[in-house]
């Protein structure tokens, strides 16, 4: 390498920032130990913003475009470092580049659950979890509250701190609400953009536009989903004592397929008479009993056999109805 080449390599003739990362908020142009030649070469792309920095003092900044450095558009560098009108020397400065595009999918959800006063479960355990985009808003502002001097400051960096805003706030908007959980549930849209609206003064103060916010889901614990599951079946039955009367008359064509009929689910005919009755009564039909079973109990006749021909006769009979043999001796 000649002479030359070493002083022209100690000095800037193009600054330029080509992103080819995904989530890059700021990114310092390395300057360290070399000087920006006045007729530079500035370029800054779209999505991107330009500013220098000197001694710590944000000076000038640059919007999308392709520029000359003169000292006609550098006019706050130029008051600060003293120069005179068509200034041409070398000078020192910082230039940052701010990624100015949307940084999208940046996800947010509650590491513990948020407990609050639900006005028909009581006091309920809620999680919620869901997306947001930002933007940079304002360049200087992000310098002076997050990015300071920072060479390659990313979206990871800020994110953490964010997702905590969005909680804190969450938890105080659910617990002003004073709505059900069942209506956050059934207007994720509605509360999205109140939430959204509540959040953007946040982000503003890191020089932030939250572009967007979504609520995604918000849940209860296993525990209680299961017994909201309970009480929605319990609903969809309607009249219990119905419904009841519903499953005992379904049950007993199945008793009936069984072994041995109605009578071999009790302990003989008896327990299966009673069995029946009582089936009777669930389905409403008890209170009348039929003529066949107002006759189960009349009384029945002893009889007696003859010796003579075998026939048998009523126990009051003193002579065989059919061969006229004595029955009794008296």
């Amino acid at each position: 390498m000649g002479l030359w080449d070493k002083i022209a390599g100690e000095f800037i003739d193009v600054i330029e920032w080509v992103d080819d990362s995904e989530d890059t908020l700021v990114y310092r142009f390395p300057t360290h130990n070399r000087e920006i030649q006045m007729d530079s070469d500035l370029i800054v792309r779209e999505s991107q913003q330009a500013i220098f920095v000197y001694q710590g003092q944000v000076a000038d900044v640059f919007g999308p475009g392709h520029y000359k450095l003169k000292t006609e558009n550098l006019p706050v560098l130029t008051t600060l470092q003293n120069w005179t009108r068509g200034f041409n020397a070398p000078f020192k400065s910082e230039v940052y580049y701010f990624n100015t595009r949307q940084f999208t999918d940046l996800r947010w959800g509650t590491p513990n659950p948020v407990t609050l006063r639900d006005p028909e479960f009581g006091v309920i355990r809620l999680r919620a979890f869901g997306v947001y985009a930002i933007r940079i808003l304002d360049p200087r502002q992000v310098m002076s509250e997050i990015s300071a001097t920072s060479a390659h400051f990313r979206v990871n960096q800020i994110e953490d701190q964010l997702r905590k805003t969005i909680i804190t706030r969450l938890s105080d908007f659910f617990g002003e609400a004073d709505h059900p959980f069942l209506d956050y549930a059934a207007n994720l849209n509605e509360f999205s953009n109140a939430l959204h609206q509540a959040l953007q003064p946040d982000f503003a103060r890191y020089g932030l536009g939250l572009e967007s916010f979504f609520i995604e889901n918000v849940s209860l614990p296993e525990a209680v989903e299961q017994a909201i599951d309970q009480r929605s079946s319990m609903a969809a039955v309607g009249n219990l004592d119905a419904y009841t009367k519903f499953q005992v008359a379904n049950s007993i064509p199945d008793a009936a397929r069984n072994e041995g009929g109605l009578a071999a689910a009790g302990a003989g005919a008896g327990m299966g008479l009673a069995m029946g009755q009582a089936m009777g009564g669930a389905l409403g039909i008890g209170g009348q009993q039929s003529t066949s079973a107002q006759a189960t109990p009349a009384q029945q006749q002893i009889m007696v056999r003859c010796l003579k021909c075998n026939q048998l006769s009523p126990e009051t009979a003193k002579f065989c109805a059919s061969c006229g043999n004595p029955l009794r001796s008296d």
